[in-house]
């Protein structure tokens, strides 16, 4: 098969900047503004909204470049080089970022994107650096991919893409899931807006006014942290590390299975609560529901606490471990030298929160339990897209499959 340069391929091939953090008016909140992607938001998948939007003074006043829709990204430092994007919609970009804006009358975006998927351990072996390894936009602008004709491009994408279009679509619901289940804790445990709220007198407390018949625990009362269990040393376990977390999500989103028992200890429904720095800053916590059976232990990384319920139910905690205020206390419990500093467990003794009564916590778990069943199927679905995905990703990169016969309808590539 034919290879062509990317930058043969492309009209254009920049990496971005960062507006100065000094100024922040250099930065829009999320409703307006333009998205702005860190190589840490490359996911080897599609970016339609970022963690930061940059103000149109901040993309004047900065290196940060406007990049149109179908631009292929790849992140160029550190511990994200590699990783790839494709922009759903218009974005900047920053320093770490190179954007490949490809040709379309030459190559098709979405193939570029997949070729450059399948062709990534081969490009990132000529990353260069000592301490870390780096890729630049010289090495990016030579590397070669395999290049089939346009058509077949566009019959290729068309495939991989509709894997990943439902992938997309699953994620979708997945984060409408979640946030509707959130919501509705914060209505009924923070703003006390529960089923019958109407009918219940609001009395004093240390927190200030909370429902009659509410009490007043620490989070330690209420939960169980780090519970006691055993596990087989030598046998193969569920392993999660700390990779295995997400930051805005409760879906345990990698895993092994490996032999030990140095960890935290774990089952389904407790929840995992990354301690260590900068984990626990970006908000690393993680859902067990993925475990065979509810007897099944299984273990993950040093830098997990385990939280469980004691008072409250397991989807109860899961969100109060979400809860800014919470993760803040947390914080600024953290000891140890720079960089590696941990969330102390004692912390947890004196941050209160009002616990209700157990008709209340049942009926929020009778509400919010479908929707855990829900992320977890729609993300195990995804997890079998993904794997048919890449099964099929160098058979058609590398011509083994062959496309020109398939009758595939490439409209939405082209």
């Amino acid at each position: 098969m034919q290879t062509a340069r990317i930058n043969s391929l492309c009209s254009r091939v920049t990496s971005g900047g960062t507006p100065s953090r000094k100024h922040r008016k250099y930065y829009a909140d999320s409703n307006n503004g333009h998205l702005w992607v860190k190589s840490k938001e490359l996911l080897d998948r599609a970016i339609d909204d970022t963690e930061e939007r940059i103000s149109d003074e901040g993309l004047q006043r900065s290196s940060a470049k406007y990049l149109p829709a179908n631009t292929a990204l790849m992140a160029m430092y550190g511990a994200n080089v590699g990783q790839l994007g494709w922009l759903k919609c218009p974005a900047t970009v920053n320093q770490a970022v190179c954007g490949m804006v490809v040709d379309g009358e030459i190559a098709d975006p979405r193939y570029v994107f997949y070729a450059l998927l399948y062709s990534r351990p081969a490009l990132t072996a000529k990353a260069q650096g000592a301490a870390q390894q780096n890729l630049n936009q010289g090495l990016i602008k030579e590397f070669e991919i395999p290049t089939p004709p346009l058509k077949a491009q566009k019959q290729i994408a068309a495939i991989l893409s509709a894997y990943d279009d439902l992938i997309e679509n699953n994620l979708r619901r997945i984060k409408i899931s979640e946030e509707m289940a959130q919501d509705l804790y914060r209505e009924w445990f923070v703003k006390f807006r529960f089923p019958g709220h109407e009918q219940v007198r609001m009395v004093d407390s240390p927190l200030g006014k909370i429902p009659e018949g509410w009490e007043v625990m620490s989070v330690s009362e209420a939960v169980d942290l780090n519970p006691k269990l055993n596990i087989e040393k030598d046998k193969e376990k569920f392993f999660v590390p700390m990779s295995g977390l997400s930051t805005d999500s409760m879906v345990i989103t990698e895993f092994k299975y490996r032999t030990g028992n140095n960890g935290a200890k774990f089952q389904n429904g407790d929840t995992l609560f990354a301690r260590i720095t900068p984990s626990t800053e970006h908000g690393k916590t993680g859902f067990v529901q993925c475990l065979t059976s509810d007897d099944e232990v299984a273990f993950g990384s040093t830098e997990y606490i385990v939280m469980r319920s004691k008072y409250l139910n397991p989807y109860a905690v899961y969100f109060l471990a979400r809860e800014l205020d919470l993760r803040e206390h947390a914080i600024r419990s953290m000891t140890g030298a720079s960089g590696r500093q941990r969330v102390q467990v004692g912390c947890f003794d004196n941050f209160f929160i009002a616990t209700s009564a157990q008709d209340v916590l049942e009926k929020f778990e009778q509400a919010v339990a479908p929707n855990f069943r829900l992320i977890q199927k729609l993300w195990d679905k995804n997890r079998a897209l993904s794997q048919t995905r890449d099964l099929l990703l160098p058979k058609l990169i590398s011509g083994e499959l062959d496309v020109s016969e398939l009758d595939i309808n490439i409209e939405e590539t082209a």
